[in-house]
This record gives C-alpha cells, sequence and structure tokens, in this order.
C-alpha cells in the first residue's frame, strides 16, 4: 500500500514508519539482494541491543547474563549479543530450545561465532534456572509469531516471568517481548513482561498500543542498516503519529482570513455547551474566524461570555429547533467559510436529521462530523454516501458500534478491523477514538497514535477535538490532505491532554482546560524542536 504524496511533504518530517512482520521481512530481503549480507545485519542487530542494554545498565562487566534462545532469527541476534557480552568482559549464558545442530541460515554462523569466541551454551529444559542473574535477554520469538502459543513455549515465558516476580530483573526484549502480537499488541495468551525491548530497524505497530506497554517497558529502535532507499521503495501500512506532525511557528504578514473560517453546526436546545467547547477550541487551534450556527433560542448560550465567537441564529416555525430547509443566511456562510464542524450538540430528533440531510447535499468545505452527526449517519446509512474525501469522521467506540450495527465491546476487541470496516462505508478520513486512537482512509495507510492520556477522558473532550480539527481543515486549505490534518489534531489533542496533565496529575481538568492548552502545546513544540522526547516512551 503506497504512502501518500504528503506523507514527505518539506513542511513536515516524514512519519515513522511501522512495518508489519511481512513487510519488515520484504525490507530484510531487498537489503540481502541489495548486497548486505544477512550475517551483518544480525550482527548489527546484537550490537543495537547491546548499545541498549548499557544505556539501562550502569556496569556490564563482570555480571551474569541469561539468553533465552529460540529457534529462529531472534535466537541469532540473541547469539550475537552475547558474542559482544562476552566482549565487555560479561559473563553470558545462552540458554536454548531446541539442539543446536538443528538451527539453520544465519542464526547457526551466529551460533557457531558465539561457541567460537568462548560463550557457553546450555538447553534451558536442562538448567535448574536457580539463582538467576539480574540481568535477562528474550530472544525466545519475533515479530513474525502470530496465533496461540504453544504450551512448551507458553511454559517457558512463564518461566521467565516468574523468576522476575519475586525480585527484580532488567529484562530486555530483543525486538519484541515473546508472545505479544507485533500487529496488534495483545498477548497469546501470556507475553514476556518485559523492563525495555530493543526494536530493530523499525518500531513495529502492536509495540506502540497503550494496553502493549505493560509488556513492553520502554521501546528504543535502532538502525541495523537498512538502506533509506529500501525504506522509501518498500512503504509500509502503518506509520506513528507523533509530535513531529505538528506545523512549525506561525507565517508572518498574515491576518485572520489567513487562518480560515470555521463554521460550528450544533448547539440544539441543552446541548450548547458542546457547540461552544467545538468552537472555543477552533480558536484556540488556531482558526482565524469562528461561527456558531444554531436554533435562535440558543445561540447566546453557545457563545456563553467568549465574544470571540461569532453566532448565527436560526429560526424556525418550532422555537428551539432546527429549520426544516437550508437558510439562506447558511448559503451565504457556507460560501465564506473554509471548514464545517457538524454535530457537537446537534441533536437527534427529527428535526437534526432533516437538517443533517438537507446539509449534506449543499456543496460544501472540508466537513468534520461529530457526535449526533455520526449517530444520526447510523440511522440514516444512506446519508454516508455523500461523504466526500476530504471530510473527517471522528466515532468514539460506542459511535462506530452504532454505525457497523455491533456492539462496543466487539469494535474494542479488534480496533483496527472495526476502522477497515468503518473505511469501508464512505469515502471519509476516519477517526477511530480511545486510548491508541486509529486514523485510516480506504486505500490508505493505517495511522496510529500511540497515546493514552486520562486527563482526555473527560465530557466535551471530543468536542474540542473535533474543533481542532476544523481549525486545521480551514488553515490548511488544500496543501495537506485530511488524513494527516487528522492525524496532526489527534497528536496535538493528546498533547494539550499531557499538558493539563502537568497541573491535574490526577485528572480533575475540564474540557475548556484541554482546549485552552492548545496553544501553548503549540508553543511549547516550538520550543523543544520535538523528536523523540515526544514520543511514549522517553528515551
Amino acid at each position: 500500500m503506497r504512502a501518500p504524496d504528503d506523507f514527505s511533504d518539506n513542511n513536515f518530517p516524514a512519519l515513522s514508519q511501522l512495518p508489519l512482520p511481512a513487510e519488515m521481512h520484504a525490507w530484510d530481503a531487498a537489503a540481502v539482494n541489495l548486497g548486505l549480507p544477512e550475517v551483518l545485519l544480525m550482527e548489527n542487530a546484537g550490537r543495537a541491543a547491546f548499545s541498549v542494554l548499557c544505556r539501562h545498565v550502569s556496569e556490564i562487566s563482570g555480571k551474569d547474563v541469561w539468553l533465552f534462545m529460540g529457534s529462529g532469527n531472534n535466537g541469532g541476534d540473541a547469539a550475537s549479543l552475547a558474542r559482544a557480552l562476552l566482549e565487555a568482559n560479561a559473563r553470558p549464558l545462552v540458554l536454548h530450545i531446541r539442539p543446536l545442530n538443528t538451527y539453520k541460515g544465519v542464526a547457526a554462523k551466529h551460533i557457531r561465532m558465539a561457541k567460537a569466541a568462548g560463550v557457553p551454551f546450555v538447553p534451558l529444559k536442562r538448567h535448574p534456572l536457580e539463582n538467576p542473574p539480574e540481568i535477562l535477554v528474550d530472544g525466545l520469538l519475533g515479530t513474525g509469531f502470530s496465533g496461540v502459543l504453544r504450551p512448551e513455549l507458553q511454559k517457558n515465558i512463564e518461566n521467565i516471568n516468574h523468576i522476575t516476580s519475586f525480585s527484580p530483573r532488567f529484562v530486555l526484549a530483543l525486538d519484541i517481548p515473546s508472545g505479544l502480537d507485533a500487529a496488534t499488541g495483545l498477548p497469546a495468551p501470556v507475553a514476556v513482561r518485559a523492563s525495555a525491548t530493543v526494536s530493530f530497524a523499525a518500531a513495529k505497530p502492536g509495540l506502540l498500543l497503550p494496553w502493549a506497554r505493560q509488556w513492553t517497558g520502554r521501546v528504543h529502535v535502532r538502525p541495523i542498516g537498512i538502506p533509506a532507499r529500501i525504506r522509501a521503495s518498500l512503504p509500509c501500512s502503518a506509520y506513528l503519529l507523533d509530535g513531529r506532525m505538528i506545523p512549525p511557528a506561525v507565517p508572518q504578514n498574515s491576518y485572520k482570513n489567513s487562518y480560515g473560517h470555521v463554521l460550528v453546526l450544533g448547539g440544539a436546545q441543552g446541548y450548547s455547551g458542546a457547540a461552544h467547547l467545538a468552537a472555543r477550541a477552533a480558536l484556540r487551534a488556531g482558526a482565524g474566524l469562528v461561527t456558531a450556527l444554531a436554533p435562535a433560542a440558543n445561540v447566546s448560550e453557545i457563545k456563553n461570555n467568549c465574544p470571540e465567537i461569532m453566532t448565527c441564529a436560526l429560526r424556525s416555525s418550532n422555537t428551539g429547533q432546527w429549520p426544516e430547509k437550508i437558510p439562506p443566511e447558511l448559503h451565504e456562510l457556507g460560501k465564506r467559510c473554509t471548514a464545517f464542524v457538524a454535530g457537537p450538540g446537534l441533536g437527534r430528533g427529527d428535526d437534526a436529521a432533516r437538517f443533517l440531510t438537507s446539509l449534506m447535499s449543499l456543496k460544501r468545505p472540508p466537513t468534520v462530523f461529530d457526535a449526533d452527526a455520526l449517530m444520526l449517519f447510523a440511522n440514516y446509512p444512506t446519508l454516508l454516501q455523500r461523504i466526500n474525501d476530504t471530510d473527517i469522521l471522528t466515532p468514539h467506540p460506542g459511535e462506530a458500534a452504532a454505525l457497523l450495527l455491533c456492539d462496543t465491546k466487539t469494535v474494542q476487541a479488534d480496533r483496527e478491523s472495526a476502522l477497515k470496516k468503518l473505511c469501508g462505508l464512505c469515502a471519509g478520513v476516519i477517526l477511530l477514538k480511545g486510548a491508541g486512537t486509529l486514523v485510516g482512509q480506504k486505500g490508505k495507510p493505517l495511522l496510529i497514535s500511540p497515546y493514552d492520556v486520562p486527563q482526555l477522558a473527560v465530557g466535551g473532550s471530543g468536542d474540542v477535538l473535533s474543533g481542532c480539527l476544523g481549525a486545521l481543515l480551514a488553515q490548511a486549505g488544500s496543501t495537506q490532505s485530511s488524513l494527516y490534518l487528522a492525524g496532526t489534531g489527534v497528536v496535538l489533542h493528546a498533547l494539550a491532554g499531557r499538558r493539563c496533565a502537568l497541573m491535574w496529575p490526577e485528572r480533575g481538568n475540564t474540557a475548556c482546560d484541554i482546549a485552552d492548552a492548545l496553544p501553548l502545546t503549540r508553543a511549547d513544540l516550538t520550543r523543544q524542536k520535538p523528536d523523540r522526547e515526544l514520543l511514549p516512551w522517553p528515551e
């Protein structure tokens, strides 16, 4: 699957690739075809693992290290690391699960080199696992593992975890903790509980998902010599969302219209707060102008002492309801606005359904559909056919379940599959909210957010996200795809939540606090020149 051209836009750093196991295998094969010996790539992996180990363990010399060696190339990485440890005056012991004479290919070569250098090898089943050392290395299974663990391997993994349950040990996982699925980040049914993981060449998607952190510990990504040309010619189907996506400082000599005009359509009776939050967030995310359009009886509540939010009152024969037809003022606003946000507090009654149906027939700018608009789509699925490829839909798991005619548990059990099904419903960008937010579009790569921010789990947070996305759409015009901008909004929203955590570490912040943190977060990113420090694992 080819990455969109704007993923390498000169205005933004390229997104980090997250290869699936088959894609990583293709990288390795292409490197070998280019002339790089496979034995060298494994040597580089061993040296990379050694550098990570030294980062966590202050003094390697004289330390005992047990390395659990599996039957595949992951085991070869362990053998290579063992030789590096021996050269550093450590005392490595390799515990292997297969007879050494059954190892093949490059792993067998590294085993022979390690033995020739003096590294001791002992069959794991013959070792009592008594008096374990401070340092353990997990090289049992690599990223190619999927499915369910065989009983013998599950027992081996449970033994490693048993060792660390009694007293702290440093456990380094090579490429991925054994038993963890590289695509989903889920154990099958158990996985090694690592203190740190060194991921070779690139992080794998499953390593970044929040629920995997209890198994991975701190994740380090280390190069092993895969040429950039190969990584560019064989793009991945998944990419990482992080602080490097946020645009640099604002341009000079600009004025309010340079930053777009967002129109928020929402705020039915009793739900004015949702529209206010979306409008407030759009302003805080940098939109030059924001107008809230709502039934006339509710516009003052939407403004809520925020004079910067302009309003447009719609009158109807039924006070407080949406008009049956699109009024002239909306036609006029639609020509001036560069992005719509439809749904926060829209309501789910018949009047809202008729109004949304009429809205979908308009020629409109890129639109964020959120909240009540999504639930109305679930009730009137033919409206999804009118979604454009520049539009963004932002369902939380409950809304996703309504759109897919299933329950929330089904969505959460396999979020990536749910996202793919949602992408199949329309041409727009789908942003599946929750811990580890996923962003996708039919025929485009998957974007994965690694963030899990408790401060975002508060009423109105989704309205803030929709307003933030509206501002990004309004400012970008046609210079960026909606897929990329959706990912940018996810990151900005998540990092604003992390900024709130500085003041409210135990939660207690409001959605307004998240909105107000958006410009401060941008300033933080400008000062920090964001790179690795904004990933979920500090380096």
